[in-house]
């Protein structure tokens, strides 16, 4: 529970219903935390089945106990997010009530305190902080913490490429890390990479944008390209790695279901001291030519078990873009699936 809010608690006994009163000591923040004509509190009642009832800075809370405390919790944490002066969107609430109702053995890494009392994890820059917004984000973002190289596995929408960066650029702002190093397939380009116009920088942009709209949304634009300028953020094709030993440097390999499994050794062989290297794709989207072995799928396989390599795997479930991607994602995987077991029916 957030320190600056006051929690009562009344049993109601016999009808087995929770009743819970919050009060927040700053008007606006409370304003701010019900949303325009109270819709975030609507959308709570709506997930958990609950009743809030706003009088001013203090709400009242009723339904079955372990709804209401998860609403308390979503509550308190969706508050300690407006008290670091950032707003509050549709996503944010949904992401804390993911956070809320997910039972404590749900949290795939181990931790001091049980989800009750345990905040959720955070990534913070000096332009912005970023919670998790579901379990399996949760255990991304502390594994990212705790582990020199991270696997997130899993499909689109569901961040494990943003938060990577997001974690790059903190390491970065605190001097843990020296250098970023952004790296990404370019296998649509085969072999026109070297026709494109321009130098290096310029041919592998339109691949490795979505890394680049990550770092603006973590840093100030300007420095971001002072940064890229003097090499502090540096652009390397994956197939001009080779050779190359990256000490003290945050490395990210976007789209790694793309490389093949030489690639992909010869890219997680180049961790050096006090670096730390994040590996994002997602299996079920492979653009390898056919009868080619994903290095990705390869290396999840062999590297298996293997003491200080951490693998979080993200589902449907994680998505936090439109509502829409994760029904999307469900129903690719639910015709994946059927096409596997051999059940699907002819067109």
């Amino acid at each position: 529970m957030n320190a600056k809010t006051e929690l009562k608690s009344v049993s109601s006994g016999a009808s087995d219903m929770a009743h819970i009163v919050l009060t927040f000591d700053n008007n606006k923040l409370a304003s701010a935390l019900y949303g325009q004509f109270d819709e975030n509190l609507a959308r709570l009642e709506q997930k958990l089945g609950i009743d809030i009832r706003p009088r001013g800075n203090q709400l009242t809370i009723k339904g079955d106990p372990s709804a209401a405390e998860q609403a308390r919790w979503a509550l308190d944490h969706l508050y300690a997010i407006l008290q670091k002066g950032a707003e509050l969107g549709q996503s944010d609430v949904d992401g804390a009530i993911r956070m809320a109702t997910a039972a404590d053995d749900q949290l795939t890494l181990p931790t001091l305190e049980r989800k009750g009392k345990m905040a959720a994890a955070q990534i913070a820059t000096r332009k912005r902080t970023i919670y998790a917004r579901s379990v399996n984000q949760d255990a991304y973002m502390r594994a990212l913490e705790r582990s020199e190289m991270v696997f997130g596995i899993g499909p689109a929408g569901t961040g494990k490429t943003y938060l990577a960066v997001a974690h790059a650029a903190m390491m970065l702002e605190r001097g843990l890390v020296e250098r970023i190093v952004l790296s990404r397939p370019a296998v649509e380009a085969g072999e026109r990479l070297g026709f494109l116009p321009g130098d290096m920088k310029d041919k592998v942009d339109p691949y490795l944008r979505p890394l680049y709209d990550a770092l603006y949304d973590m840093m100030p634009a300007d420095k971001v390209e002072r940064a890229i300028t003097a090499g502090v953020i540096e652009i390397a094709p994956l197939a001009f790695m080779r050779g190359r030993t990256l000490g003290h440097a945050a490395v990210i390999l976007d789209e790694a279901q793309n490389t093949t499994p030489m690639q992909m050794k010869m890219f997680l062989t180049r961790l050096g001291d006090g670096g730390r290297m994040i590996v994002t794709g997602d299996p079920t989207q492979i653009d390898l030519p056919p009868n080619t072995k994903s290095g990705l799928v390869e290396a999840l396989r062999i590297l298996d078990g293997v003491p200080g390599i951490v693998t979080v795997r993200f589902n449907e479930k994680d998505v936090v873009r439109h509502p829409l991607v994760a029904e999307i994602v469900s129903a690719y995987d639910r015709d994946g699936k059927a096409h596997a077991t051999g059940t699907s029916q002819p067109n």
